[in-house]
């Protein structure tokens, strides 16, 4: 069988240190391309850090910010995709003409900017806006979506995004041991990070457990199962300001089975091969077909007030344990 080859990384970021993250990206994408990845996917926020931007001010954000696709990062990452003949997607803080700050996700490759995307549901800084639309593009013949982070929470942009034609769906994260109103969540303890060579065990049952990879395994492959699509999961691992994530990058096929993870603690990447046979193999590829919209047009597109809370945010203080 023919198929796509993919990778799916995941690394310690350092918060503002867009040198250092694109150098990351850099040998990651040079290593991933060696093994035979065709594409390789980083996390939200990669290039930028994520979880210190709640902290920032508008001026400040918009220092961090780039133009799309003018900016210096865009162009590295060209360059990156050039010398190692891969396809990159990382993510970013963009602005655009008139400093409207967004949280983007690009699709990069050695010719430059393939795709743009604008995180729908952004809550990390307030004065970042929402993005308008979906995002379907090409890579080497596949159709593929991006929905970044809590976008794929919201099940109607995930079935959206495939009724669109997507075949693959990226979804880069920042996400799990943080606290939420669901039973077992919470912070994980950066000294067990610290620790992690000495005691990889307690580690490793914080990261697998309620507060990770338990909670993500709930839904994640429901949205690849429901939908007969590949996802694409990447998360960082490592401290990411003062909170600690847990990697497990992951791709999902679209049966729902986990094909390839990252079980390991250190800067990293999995690869797996996609083949378009199992998109319509899959159960989720009856159920598209199934679906009776006249029976429920007007109820999901229903007049609606867009809101939502994400308590721990509402913290900006907070460190993991207080």
């Amino acid at each position: 069988m023919d198929g796509l080859k993919i990778a799916t990384a995941q690394f310690e970021n350092r918060s503002g240190d867009k040198a250092y993250n694109l150098s990351v990206i850099e040998s990651l994408s040079r290593k991933a391309a060696a093994a035979g990845a065709q594409v390789i996917a980083f996390h939200e926020c990669s290039i930028t850090g994520y979880t210190f931007a709640r902290h920032l001010s508008r001026e400040t954000l918009t220092a961090i910010a780039e133009r799309i696709p003018e900016g210096e990062s865009i162009q590295r990452l060209q360059q990156i995709a050039g010398n190692h003949q891969i396809t990159i997607l990382a993510g970013l803080f963009e602005k655009d003409e008139q400093d409207r700050l967004y949280k983007a996700y690009v699709c990069v490759d050695k010719s430059g900017l393939v795709a743009k995307y604008r995180k729908l549901h952004p809550f990390i800084n307030p004065h970042l806006l929402p993005g308008d639309a979906y995002c379907v593009f090409d890579i080497m013949g596949w159709k593929c979506g991006i929905l970044i982070c809590y976008d794929n929470n919201i099940v109607e942009n995930v079935r959206a995004t495939r009724l669109l034609g997507a075949e693959i769906i990226f979804m880069p994260h920042v996400t799990m041991c943080t606290p939420s109103t669901r039973p077992g969540a919470g912070f994980v303890d950066p000294q067990l990070w610290d620790n992690r060579e000495k005691d990889p065990t307690s580690l490793r049952l914080e990261f697998d457990g309620m507060k990770g990879r338990d909670w993500l395994m709930k839904w994640l492959p429901a949205r690849a199962y429901d939908n007969a699509v590949y996802a694409v999961f990447s998360n960082p691992v490592g401290m990411d300001d003062d909170q600690l994530k847990n990697g497990c990058s992951m791709i999902i096929d679209p049966y729902g089975d986990v094909v390839a993870e990252c079980r390991f603690f250190e800067d990293g990447f999995v690869t797996a091969g996609l083949y378009k046979e199992h998109l319509q193999k899959a159960g989720g590829s009856r159920y598209i077909n199934a679906r009776r919209p006249e029976l429920y047009r007007e109820i999901i597109g229903s007049t609606h007030t867009a809101r939502q809370q994400v308590v721990w945010l509402a913290l900006p203080d907070r460190t993991p344990g207080s």
